[in-house]
């Protein structure tokens, strides 16, 4: 730099060099930005190109330097102009704009709309949205300061002060306008943004109209990897790139943006670079034409010249610089109207893409004295020397403190002035000066010179809700929150504070980068003179300072200082008098004077005390010693009880009368007992053996649990974290209950943290519904840290037992009750005589007493007796089932005293009131039941003696939490270990509980052999009490309806007495199927006589005999026989129990009896046949129809009469009759009865059961009469199945379930005919049957329950005739196969069979030679000869992906095969991998992008989706055998009926990655591997171009943009392009399910459902279908069942219908889609396609009757217009599937009524064609061609005619067809001429 200054003197005169030249040229004028100027001197540079080379520098006239001067006058913000391209440096990054460094001194602003369109563009999107963006990052994220960027002016716009702000834009659509595609060469060097990232790279902007940049990805690898941290690029992101190529005719360009390529681009000529283009930034190759005092001008590029001002020189060269020399430089900046060109020579400027380290200037803001002037320029400012010898710079606004004072004179060289360091110029990297005085005597500058804790003044901007704007100075503003206008919180800012106010501040927080400013304006704050802290290390204990109140909790408060520091004063600091409620006392805001006890700097804590001592030595001293030498934490002590507070007793401590407080909590271990003591506890009392926990100032707190007294006493109080270890058990108090865990604290002081994990042994729901503050426990220690104080505890039962968990339990249970006896003692001492008398009861003690009255509830209230205000009270169950009346005399026992409530528990149960005196053994085992419970234990009576005994409910400190079903209950029964034989004081016996497991339930009913566990009692006759009447049994009585239920009608007599008449007492003739209590009306009067009575608690039916007749509730009867009658004659009134009359009932006996419910559990339904007769009818013995059996509740209504027979007594009880509504229930041969499946053996058969525990057996061949290999599968446990009975002769049933047995009215067709015996069989018979086994003599072959043939080897495959051929892989058991029977043995009973394919007319059984890849059609069988042919599963998988490598699109090649055999559907299309062409004309269609399959109505239609032949299929259907059709293009899905998935689970595998060509088994790897080790140089180079032929292939395959979709990536991707496409989502979804990712392919459907425009209907309906197909493979009935409402909801209801039920129908559900057609005949009963498709569904079941009702149906319910189209729709149905005889006949009968509906003729032509024969053709043709219709019709069947013989006639026939139209056509002409 001093070399610099010594040959560039700033300013006067010099001594100058021989060889510098003057110039020749005046100027005119004195602006050297002037236009004209510029011109001229540009002009003039021109001229003096050629001889400024060869000419030296000559000695400078002052004419000439003031010339210079000018010339070389550097950049001020007058010189911009918009669209003046610049080079800038990012100063600093805020959220919404850039701050620019520009050259000489100059700053720029860029906004965050001018950085690119794309990011504008997202910019508006999530405006819109009012949501984040996942992919748009912020502008800190895009750049960095330092970074280089070219700018170009956008706008100068001039603020109030006349200051001109610069407005940049980084846009490359405005930085690059200059630029053209057409001018874009390799090489150039220019700046663009990513605009969009894509698979292979990412799309730039570089903002050349007509021209679209790339950036391949592995271009962008390196960048990304050293500057991006291994990110992606992002939108926005601005780069410096490098053109590669340029393909001209599409004007795409390809970019780099290697480091060192970008960084050594140069501009040169072949890149026809013009002044009008020329762009900021570039490096080019420069010759200096002239040296002068203040810089240099360049000649680059060959024509061009340039400027460099002194501030761009390169430091380490200036001084040496000379005429001719060769120099690199940088183009800086352009002006677009002068063309003038402005350059830099500094090296950090030569090298694009590296950003300026140095960033910022050390003396930032330091006022200096005596600066010298350098240099001096008139329009731009002032050059300094500082006194390090640096160059600093002032502009001239900062000259002087306005433009009036300016003296140019005062700037000579060498005058010094005072002045200060504002900012740093990162592009000149100078200091800028000011040498304003209000900027040098400003008490800030910027933010970081502002300091937390400083006193500030500034005056008041604006007054805003969340606080007040303070302006600081002239860049600077400050808030003062709401909180902090004043000491107290003012309503009405606005009152005090006035806009343009003097405030004194003081500064809370400071943050310089985020230029954040927080300040606090109260007065106690701000004229404090106590030191504030500002950082954790100021705060030294004992320091005092202000400071104000953050936040008040319940265990303190927390108060903040200056810059974020924070302390807390815990809750015994806060006061020297003990604050139980610190909200109350304190408030947020309050400034508040502390004083510190502890701070941890590293750990940013800090405690501090409001107890502040003014004389900390002196004041109270000898007060705080005494009290610390009269108690300490640990010691024991007596406390008299002085004040009751909410949370505990204000006690003295003795002798001294330290005050001190005991909680609540604290008075016991019993958490029960603590509120007890409290309560009786009075002032003046006192307590010994008290624990004292800790010492404070003004408070000891004290603890009187007896389990922390003994720890203490014991030893077992660690005082320090260093004594405590990993596994110690400690007994601690919960001190505080978080959701995350319990916080423990020790009588030490010390505490731990109980998590929630290891809380309890059982699963913790809520931490608080096991532990209770205050609550002891014990504890484990699991884990130390020392250094941060801190333990994990565990409180489960399994690590904190103490010890024998009896031993503890009778301990608990021994000290509370002792502790409740003291209790009795307090109350003893009472005044009271109530609380006298209640201490004096104890438990057992036998009282007399007197009932005062009957509760609602069943409880019972005794009378107080003497004692007023004694409640005695027995609750229903120790009512024990007595009638009691008020005032009637009871002797009953004392269970339990309740002395917080003041009420007695007794009971009257017999075995209590009247004890056996008996002996008891201590330790002996005996059953007790329970009588009474509390919290921690139980009262029980033993049941030999009826003493009562107590037993703790816990058996550990810790163990208080209990599941609702461990919970004891009244009644309950329980084994107890007595431990003492005598009550004592407490009244109770003491004993433990043993297992749980011996526990029994409370039986609540006795007679439970006559109730029903079901029973439900109505309402109406329970309210009130049963009044006493004097009715008998024959009495007529008249009465007023109350309330009709199904079974019984209530009435209401005279005297308000509730009658019921059972339905059976209503008519004397109940019609089947009414419900008789309909007759009655409520209100309506009747007549009626007393034949029995209900009793009031069991409500079963009484006798008159029974003693408590009088009290029952009157049965009564309305029935017309019975009214007449004589009531004492007929009726009779000799007790008989309901038993005995169940047995008058026989068997085969027909009733009448009366719906009562039907049992869901039981699967039964409950009768009443009398009011105190009732049955059950088993759910299989209610109807022989499924479609009952399945909803009984649609058949039976509640009330309804039905006629059954009865069965015999029920199977569970002798009180119910067992009936049957579909006759007796006799299991004989022959007879058909519903049974339900309840074992399904795997190629056996079935288990069946029937009522009353029969069973019976379903062999294979019963199963139906057509075979099938799946059709067990059908059946699953449960299931309801229509059995025929075959035998009966064995215990076990024979059953068959073929429709030909069950059903024979159907006559269905039989496919397999039963075969029973060898007599059933004929030789050459053809039949099907099963594989048995494989024998060494051939294969078995099971075809029937009991005959078996055999199949020799020669007679099995022609493909191989060896005797030991492996052909149990290729023939597993349970395989169905097609045989002919060669020969019969009757008397061996031997049948000899064919599998050959001409004996059989089927394909061969082994479908090629073993070993040899099977053909394509074999799919399934082929598929267990290669997994049992593959001999491990990992040569399986190698094969696998063998083919999937190599044998896609060859002739011939295995296809893969599917994951596994799915037998169940056998017709059904796999969702597998696809199976490969046959031919080379398939392949060309497997070659075709997507094809779909035309299918029509009828035939299976799915979604057959196909890939180009070659790239790995991800889900693929199998080939249609209809003709593909080629549609335009396939972005759009056309269903027919419906989306088929027909593939279970197990088909389904994970993709597995393709390992490369791998071998079919190990052993052929093996010399393979050997042979690797000894390969040749030369191999293995060739090797090595082969590998990476095949890296740039796959390369290729990557980068095709018609790539197929491997990865859920890929899928995101298509259809985010594409999201309208339903084939795409449907292709996604079965990616998934290939995967076995069924919810991640529901995931997709719902995704999709979101994605698809509302508009695209059909596109829609087509993922819904996929969903269905999905749910009802996959899925629950539940599932498919909300799926199904969902899709109807929000598709055309009809189409979803019909889905569904093509679904069901292809899954074989057939069932479900019956019942589903069922319900859409119901709602859809106008659509005739509805219809139609149902006959057509039927039909294919084989159920043509149940076709031809449908089509009667559909009739009645369509209108007339349909009737013709749909009756030849059900004759075409009969045509395909059912009878084509009846076809016929429905077209005749429909064309002799409507002849002329060609329409029908048409469709019965094409049926006759097409399944009749060429005679019936020709007739039908005859009888058409002489119909008499209009000539246009009579053509088109001529032509039909011709057609017909011309494809199928001979050219005689041809030719008769038409002389016939000839004569046809003379005829109509003959007729119109007459």
């Amino acid at each position: 730099m001093a070399a610099m200054e010594e040959s560039f003197p700033r300013g006067g005169t010099r001594k100058t060099h021989k060889s510098e030249k003057a110039f020749q040229q005046s100027v005119e004028q004195d602006n050297l930005f002037d236009i004209s100027t510029e011109e001229e001197s540009t002009k003039r540079k021109k001229i003096q190109k050629g001889p400024a080379k060869t000419k030296k520098l000559k000695v400078e006239t002052r004419q000439s330097s003031k010339f210079v001067r000018e010339k070389f006058e550097i950049l001020n913000v007058e010189s911009l102009c918009e669209g003046m391209r610049i080079l800038g440096c990012v100063k600093e990054v805020n959220e919404l704009e850039l701050a620019i460094s520009l050259p000489n001194g100059l700053q720029g602003y860029v906004q965050v709309t001018e950085i690119c369109d794309a990011y504008t563009e997202k910019l508006n999107e999530q405006v819109a949205q009012e949501e984040p963006l996942q992919d748009l990052v912020g502008l800190p994220e895009l750049f960095s300061p330092g970074m280089l960027v070219r700018c170009v002016v956008s706008s100068l716009d001039t603020t109030k002060g006349s200051k001109k702000n610069v407005m940049l834009s980084l846009n490359p659509k405005n930085v690059n306008r200059v630029l053209s595609a057409e001018t874009l060469k390799p090489g150039m060097l220019l700046t663009g943004t990513v605009s969009s990232l894509e698979d292979h790279g990412y799309l730039v902007d570089i903002g050349v109209s007509g021209a679209r940049a790339f950036l391949p990805l592995q271009k962008a690898q390196e960048y990304i990897r050293q500057k991006n941290k291994g990110a992606k690029l992002k939108v926005g992101q601005y780069l410096n790139c490098l053109i590669e190529e340029v393909k001209g005719s599409r004007g795409v360009v390809t970019l780099s943006i290697g480091h060192s390529e970008v960084s050594a681009a140069i501009a040169t000529e072949e890149q026809s670079w013009t002044l009008n283009s020329l762009l900021p930034g570039l490096v080019v190759k420069a010759q200096v034409q002239k040296v002068t005092p203040l810089g240099l001008t360049l000649k680059f590029l060959s024509f061009f010249s340039g400027l460099v001002d002194f501030m761009h020189l390169d430091p380490k060269k200036a001084g040496t610089y000379f005429s001719n020399q060769q120099v690199r430089a940088c183009v800086l900046c352009v002006h677009p109207r002068t063309r003038a060109v402005r350059l830099s020579l500094r090296p950090v400027f030569l090298q694009p893409g590296r950003p300026l380290t140095r960033l910022l200037c050390q003396q930032l803001g330091a006022v200096l004295d005596d600066v010298p002037v350098q240099g001096f320029f008139g329009s731009a400012g002032a050059t300094f020397k500082l006194k390090d010898g640096t160059l600093a710079y002032a502009r001239r606004n900062h000259l002087s403190n306005s433009k009036k004072t300016f003296k140019p004179e005062a700037f000579k060289p060498g005058n010094t002035h005072k002045c200060r360091i504002i900012d740093y110029s990162q592009m000149d990297e100078l200091a800028l000066l000011s040498l304003r005085t209000s900027i040098i005597e400003a008490q800030f500058l910027w933010y970081h010179d502002i300091k937390p804790g400083a006193l500030v003044k500034g005056k008041v901007l604006t007054i805003k809700p969340h606080g007040m704007v303070v302006k600081m100075g002239k860049q600077i503003r400050g808030l003062v929150p709401t909180m902090h206008l004043a000491d107290i919180l003012i309503k009405n800012p606005e009152k005090k504070y006035h806009v343009g106010d003097e405030v004194k501040c003081r500064v809370l927080l400071c943050d310089p980068k985020a230029k954040k400013l927080m300040m606090t304006l109260k007065k106690t704050l701000v004229e404090s003179k106590l030191p504030a802290i500002t950082c954790y290390d100021d705060a030294k204990p004992g320091l005092q300072t202000h400071g104000f109140i953050l936040r008040v909790k319940d265990y303190g408060c927390i108060v903040k200082f200056y810059n974020d520091v924070q302390g807390l004063v815990p809750r015994h600091e806060l006061s020297a008098e003990y604050v139980p409620d610190p909200e109350s006392v304190f408030y947020t805001g309050q400034v508040v004077k502390v004083v510190v006890l502890n701070c941890e700097p590293s750990k940013e804590r800090m405690l501090l005390s409001f107890r502040l001592l003014s004389d900390p030595k002196q004041e109270g001293e000898g007060q705080s010693q005494k009290k610390k030498k009269a108690v300490s934490a640990g010691q024991l002590a007596d406390v008299k009880v002085l004040e009751k507070t909410k949370d505990g007793l204000k006690v003295a401590v003795l002798p001294h009368n330290i005050p001190g407080f005991l909680p609540t909590a604290h008075l016991s271990d019993h958490v029960t007992n603590g509120p007890l003591l409290y309560h009786w506890l009075q002032t003046g009392d006192t307590l010994h053996r008290v624990l004292c926990l800790s010492v404070s100032e003004e408070r000891v707190l004290l603890c009187r649990k007896p389990a922390l007294v003994s720890a203490v006493e014991g030893g077992q109080n660690p005082k320090s974290f260093s004594e405590i270890h990993p596994g110690m058990l400690l007994i601690g108090f919960v001190k505080n209950i978080k959701d995350y865990g319990v916080f423990v604290q020790f009588p030490s002081g010390l505490s731990g943290l109980a998590p929630k994990a290891i809380l309890s042994d059982k699963f913790v729901t809520s931490t608080s519904d096991h532990f209770v503050e205050g609550q002891t426990v014990v504890a484990k220690v699991t884990n130390v840290d020392e250094e941060k104080q801190r333990m994990l505890l565990s409180l489960r039962l399994s690590d904190c037992t103490l010890g024998d968990l009896a031993t503890t339990s009778l301990l608990l249970l021994s000290q509370c009750l002792e502790e409740r006896q003291g209790v009795r003692s307090l109350m003893s001492n009472r005044d009271s005589v109530l609380i006298q008398t209640l201490a004096e009861m104890t438990p057992g003690m036998a009282l007399d007493l007197e009932v005062q009255e009957v509760l609602e509830d069943g409880s019972v209230l005794f009378s107080e007796g003497p004692v007023p205000g004694l409640v005695l009270r027995a609750s229903k169950y120790h009512r024990a089932g007595q009638e009691l009346e008020p005032g009637q005399k009871k002797k009953a026992v004392i269970l339990n005293v309740d002395m917080l409530k003041l009420e007695v528990h007794v009971s009257l149960c017999h075995d209590l009131v009247n004890r056996k005196a008996k002996k008891l053994k201590k330790g002996s085992d005996l059953q007790a039941i329970v009588q009474h419970l509390e919290e921690s234990f139980a009262v029980a009576s033993l049941v030999e003696t009826g003493h009562l005994a107590a037993f703790s409910l816990t058996s550990h400190l810790n163990d208080t939490f209990r599941f609702d079903s461990e919970k004891l209950q009244v009644g309950q029964g329980v084994s107890l270990t007595l431990q003492t034989t005598e009550p004592g004081v407490t009244g109770l016996l003491l004993a433990i509980e043993g297992p749980a497991a011996k526990r029994t339930m409370r039986q609540t009913r006795k007679d439970s052999e006559t109730v029903d566990e079901d029973e439900e009692v109505d309402p109406a006759l329970v309210v009130g009490t049963v009044k006493k009447h004097t009715l008998s049994i024959g009495d007529v009585v008249t009465g007023t309806v109350k309330s009709i239920k199904p079974t019984h009608v209530v009435v209401t007599l005279e005297d308000g007495i509730i009658g019921c008449i059972h339905a059976s007492h209503i008519l004397d003739d109940v019609p089947v199927g009414t419900s008789p209590t309909a007759k009655l009306k409520v209100g309506k009067k009747v007549t009626a006589r007393v034949i029995g009575g209900r009793d009031m608690k069991t409500f079963k039916f009484l006798p008159i005999s029974h003693p408590r007749f009088i009290r029952t509730i009157p049965e009564l009867s309305v029935r017309p026989s019975e009214l007449k009658e004589d009531g004492h004659t007929t009726l009779n009134t000799h007790s008989v129990s309901p038993l005995e009359k169940i047995k008058q009932y026989q068997p085969g006996q027909t009733v009448t009896c009366f719906l009562k419910k039907y049992n869901m559990v039981k699967k039964w339904l409950e009768v009443e046949i009398a009011p105190d007769i009732r049955g059950r009818i088993p759910l299989l013995l209610t109807s022989l129809s499924f479609k009952v059996l399945k909803h009984p509740d649609k058949k039976f209504q509640i009330g309804q009469a039905l006629k059954a027979t009865v069965v015999g007594p029920a199977e569970s009880s002798k009180a119910f009759l067992c009936l049957s509504l579909i006759g007796p229930h006799k299991l004989k041969k022959g007879e058909v009865a519903m049974g339900r499946v309840v074992k399904v053996t795997p190629k056996e058969g079935l288990t069946v059961s029937f009522p009353f525990g029969r069973v019976g057996r379903v062999s294979m061949f019963h199963v139906s009469d057509s075979y099938s290999e799946t059709h067990l599968e059908d059946f699953v446990p449960q299931q309801v199945v229509r059995c025929y009975v075959l035998s009966a002769a064995t215990p076990v049933l024979t059953l068959s379930l073929r429709s030909s047995r069950t059903n024979p009215e159907t006559k269905s067709k039989i496919t397999d005919p039963e075969i029973n015996s060898i007599e059933d069989l004929e030789e050459g018979q053809l039949l099907r049957g099963f594989v048995k086994s494989v024998q060494p003599s051939g294969v078995l072959v099971g075809l029937g329950p009991s005959v078996t043939g055999l199949a020799r080897h020669p007679h099995v495959s022609q493909h191989n005739q060896s005797k030991n051929a492996p052909y149990d892989r290729h023939l597993p058991e349970g395989k169905l196969l097609t045989a002919k029977v060669l020969r019969l043995n009757h008397q061996e009973s031997l049948v000899e069979l064919s599998l050959l394919p001409d004996a059989t007319g089927k394909q061969d059984v082994l479908s090629a030679p073993l070993g040899q890849p099977p053909p394509k059609q074999e799919g399934r069988e082929t598929e267990a000869v290669e997994r049992n042919h593959e001999g491990k599963a990992k040569e399986k998988k190698k094969q696998k992906q063998k083919e999937k490598r190599t044998g896609k699109g060859q002739e011939g090649a295995q296809p893969p095969s599917k994951d596994k055999k799915e037998p169940q559907k056998p017709q059904a299309k796999k969702l597998g991998k696809r199976p490969h062409p046959e031919s080379s004309s398939e392949q060309e269609i497997g070659n075709k992008k997507q094809k779909k399959a035309a299918l029509s109505e009828e035939d299976d239609s799915g979604v057959e989706v196909y890939y180009r032949e070659g790239e790995e299929a991800e889900e693929m259907s199998m080939l249609p055998k209809e003709k593909l059709t080629r549609p335009a293009e396939a972005p759009r899905l056309q269903l027919s009926s419906g989306f088929v998935w027909d593939v279970g689970l197990d088909t389904l595998t994970p993709a597995l990655p393709p390992h490369g060509d791998s071998s079919d088994s190990e052993e052929d790897e093996k010399p393979e591997q050997a042979t690797q080790k000894k390969k040749s140089k030369k191999e293995r180079e060739l090797e090595k171009q082969k590998a990476e032929k095949e890296l740039s292939r796959i390369e290729e395959a990557l980068m095709d943009p018609g790539r197929q979709p491997e990865s859920a990536e890929d899928f995101d991707r298509l259809v985010l392009s594409s999201p309208s496409s339903s084939l795409l989502w449907l292709q996604y979804m079965a990616f998934h399910l290939q995967a076995t990712e069924i919810e991640k392919a529901r995931a997709v459907a719902e995704r999709a459902l979101k994605t698809i425009s509302f508009r695209e209907e059909q596109e829609k309906l087509n993922v819904w279908v996929a969903l269905l197909n999905l749910e009802n493979m996959y899925g629950s009935q539940e599932s498919l069942t909300k799926v199904f409402e969902r899709a109807v909801q929000y598709n055309e209801p009809l189409k979803v219908f019909l889905h569904l039920a093509d679904i069901y129908t292809k899954s074989e559900k057939f069932q479900e889609a019956g019942e589903l057609y069922n319900r859409m005949l119901k709602r859809f009963r106008q659509e005739k396609a509805v219809w139609v498709k149902y006959g057509a569904f039927l039909l294919r079941r084989g159920k043509a009757e149940a076709s031809h009702r449908v089509m009667q149906r559909a009739l009645e319910c369509l209108p007339k217009k349909e009737h013709v189209d749909v009756i030849a729709k059900f004759a075409q149905l009969e045509f395909q599937l059912g009878d084509a005889e009846r076809a016929r006949a429905i077209f005749e009968s429909t064309l002799s009524i409507y002849p002329k509906r060609t329409d029908v003729w048409s469709v019965y032509i094409d049926m006759i064609i097409k399944h009749g024969s060429q005679k019936e053709a020709r007739a039908i043709f005859e009888r058409v061609i002489h119909l008499s219709l209009a000539p246009k019709r009579m053509k088109f069947f001529f032509k039909r005619y011709l057609d017909y013989e011309k494809q199928h006639g001979s050219e005689k026939d041809v030719q008769a067809v038409k002389a016939k139209a000839l004569e046809y056509v003379e005829a109509k002409s003959s007729m119109m001429d007459d």
